[in-house]
């Protein structure tokens, strides 16, 4: 793979020097939704699939972003000297933030680069590719301008570049989960004060399996918002009986002993969900360090079931999908993840039969919606990193 990006990056920017290559993964959360804004846990794991950067320093100051993704957009051109947003500089206004935001912490380079991006994420499919390219970018950038930064502050500062100079109030799981992550593990995280520890994925004889309504998430901003709101309004009236900063604060006795004193039964459910899936996400991180992936996959479905039933941010398609899962012996555990209103689930699936699995599967999803179903077979991979010229 390195060298035919190479080769390709030689080919658009008509140079024979060889440039450096760098993989940046994407992230799939395996439990933990709706959690990160109410004060409790998320557990995201790296993905073999991501985004390359292939770049080199120039001389001058000009900074020039092509990527093999986009190929009718061209070159896109800029300096060091013009890191404003603009509108028609499209997907390279995600690195151009990133080196905005460095500049910002008084982290200024004074060459340019050329830089070819190549991404195998799947398009849509919520896997996260905007925080996988800002990672690519800062990693690049720092190793180019020997600054030294450590990770977490990296990670930080691309999360700042989405929030403050893409305009998206993103959370910062997307971002560490890349920049974090550890081959063949998963890492609990909580994002509030980003204490983390990571728990191994052992799946011998099990895959883990996304598979994509492709159902455009429609809703996903505006329900996103009012279950903040519901959230907000629960948390409010428990103040006024407990000492607590975050619904997570509480566990699920805690809460039930509690319940009545949320006037509106709807935020009720909203907390509810809050609180189980922060404790089903400390019991599914405590049953991956003792390699009970049966329980985990049953975590899964309960997730699926609490964020359908409780937090209502499911649709049709997610549950269509999930349930065309459940309904299969080989299927440990499979759940919505994401925002919900489509995208992705995640699936851990038996290897022996697979193929067949799939394809009953998608068959059932596609007599419920009428929509073909993709599914992708990754691994589990190691954070942003430089990579060698023999990478296959």
């Amino acid at each position: 793979m390195s060298e035919k990006l190479i080769s390709s990056f030689q080919e658009v920017f008509k140079t024979n020097e060889r440039p450096k290559v760098y993989l940046s993964p994407g992230r799939v959360n395996l439990i933990g939704e709706h959690t990160d804004y109410n004060g409790g846990y998320v557990f995201p794991c790296a993905l073999s699939v991501g985004t390359y950067i292939v770049i080199r320093p120039r001389e001058d100051r000009k900074l020039r972003f092509y990527s093999e993704n986009f190929p009718d957009l061209g070159i896109i051109e800029t300096s060091l000297d013009n890191l404003d947003y603009e509108e028609s500089h499209d997907w390279a206004n995600y690195p151009k933030g990133v080196i905005y935001m460095f500049r910002e912490d008084g982290f200024t380079g004074e060459k340019g680069f050329d830089a070819y991006f190549y991404g195998d994420i799947p398009n849509g499919a919520g896997l996260s590719s905007s925080a996988s390219i800002e990672l690519a970018m800062a990693i690049a950038w720092d190793a180019q301008n020997g600054f030294g930064m450590d990770r977490i502050p990296m990670v930080q500062l691309c999360q700042r570049a989405e929030n403050r100079y893409i305009g998206v109030n993103c959370g910062i799981m997307d971002q560490f989960a890349i920049g974090m992550g550890k081959k063949d593990h998963a890492v609990l995280l909580d994002c509030n004060t980003l204490d983390y520890s990571y728990a191994p994925v052992k799946l011998e004889g099990v895959k883990l399996v996304l598979a994509n309504t492709n159902k455009r998430r429609g809703l996903a901003d505006s329900k996103y918002n009012e279950r903040r709101r519901e959230c907000e309004e629960a948390l409010a009236d428990l103040q006024k009986a407990v000492s607590i900063q975050n619904l997570c604060d509480l566990s699920p006795e805690e809460f039930s002993a509690n319940r009545q004193v949320i006037k509106s039964d709807t935020a009720a459910r909203r907390a509810k969900h809050a609180v189980d899936e922060n404790d089903r996400t400390i019991k599914a991180h405590q049953a991956l360090k003792e390699g009970d992936v049966s329980a985990f996959g049953q975590l899964m479905n309960d997730s699926h079931r609490s964020l359908r039933d409780d937090y209502e941010v499911t649709g049709d398609h997610l549950d269509a999908l999930t349930e065309a899962a459940w309904k299969e012996e080989t299927v440990l555990g499979a759940r919505m993840t994401g925002a919900g209103f489509g995208g992705c689930t995640v699936n851990l699936i038996k290897e022996e039969g697979l193929e067949e699995t799939l394809k009953r599967i998608a068959d059932t999803y596609k007599n419920r919606t009428g929509i073909e179903t993709e599914f992708y077979v990754v691994d589990i991979g190691d954070g942003t990193r430089e990579i060698g010229n023999d990478l296959d």
